[in-house]
């Protein structure tokens, strides 16, 4: 078994997407595209317009849902997304946050 199947290689990313983010299904949009991946975490609307979203799983799958967030759901129109990469918490499942 290599490294990659033990789950050494979890990462987890704290993003922030910025645009026409909300209101445009863009929560269950990605929701529905992390759990395709395999990806944990949750997605919720913040207050100033923003989309905030942490992803965790393997490393691959991670910087896949990060690109993503760059195009978002079809209505998006996504200006930016800030990601910093933290040690991952063990978050299981993808939940949208009110």
């Amino acid at each position: 078994m290599s490294d990659d199947d033990r789950g050494d290689d979890r990462v987890r990313a704290h993003v922030y997407v910025s645009g026409r983010v909300q209101g445009v299904f863009y929560r269950a949009t990605t929701r529905d595209t992390a759990r395709e991946r395999g990806v944990d975490g949750w997605v919720r609307n913040l207050d100033d317009g923003r989309v905030e979203a942490v992803f965790e799983g393997p490393r691959d799958a991670v910087e896949g849902m990060v690109e993503w967030c760059h195009t978002g759901s079809p209505s998006a129109v996504v200006e930016g997304v800030d990601a910093e990469y933290e040690d991952p918490e063990g978050v299981t499942g993808f939940t949208v946050r009110r």
